[in-house]
């Protein structure tokens, strides 16, 4: 069996040191790797890997986000989260979003390993940590219409959003997204009426603490 893997990470360091090692197991292709959230969901369509490791907190389109675009797409790709986060909101909205495993980045490698052997099985896979994050969340039965960015807010909104939280112009913001400046503007009305959040320093504030972005 050989497993194709993409590798999804804002530092270079750590996907040098991930693909270094994957590359070593036997049944363990790195086929490529992507520094942010879109072009990962780019190179997914290109390459078709079976497993994208994916890290959450990535500029442009985070890794939640990535996740959500690439299972609507491609629903046979196996997404392993490989994040610093253990806060249960990141843990719930990635598995929401279609992520078959869910990772710390102090994990040892075979940890690692494991989760990729696990999903290719149709099977999810929890770090010990995080199965505990999950377990807690339904023994206190949170309530689900509590609300976060990714229940007020439709996907091009988080969108639009995250990159005004990363300092880029509407007219930036229009050509990344192939849209019109008035789309945008009137996306970021949107945003602001339904958060009722009416300054770009409090949506940035916003968008790090709901997990879009990051500092």
């Amino acid at each position: 069996m050989n497993i194709k893997v993409l590798l999804a990470d804002d530092h270079k360091i750590v996907r040098d040191g991930l693909r270094t090692l994957l590359e070593n197991h036997p049944e363990i292709t790195v086929v490529g790797e992507a520094e942010d959230g879109r072009e990962t969901v780019q190179l997914a369509q290109k390459l078709a890997p079976a497993v994208v490791i994916m890290d959450i907190a990535m500029p442009d389109l985070n890794g939640i986000e990535a996740t959500r675009q690439i299972i609507s797409e491609h629903p046979h790709i196996k997404v392993v989260a490989l994040s610093m986060h253990s806060d249960r909101r990141f843990v719930s909205e990635m598995l929401k979003a279609g992520a078959s495993a869910y990772l710390l980045k102090d994990c040892a490698f075979e940890e690692l390993v494991n989760a990729i052997l696990t999903v290719m099985k149709n099977k999810i896979y929890l770090s010990p940590a995080i199965a505990g994050v999950v377990i807690e969340n339904y023994i206190r039965n949170a309530p689900k219409s509590e609300p976060s960015v990714f229940s007020l807010l439709s996907d091009r909104e988080r969108e639009v959003l995250q990159l005004m939280a990363e300092g880029k112009a509407t007219k930036e913001i229009a050509s990344h997204l192939h849209v019109s400046i008035k789309t945008v503007e009137t996306h970021r009305m949107n945003i602001m009426t339904k958060l009722d959040i009416h300054s770009v320093a409090e949506l940035t504030k916003y968008a790090i603490r709901e997990g879009l972005t990051s500092l």
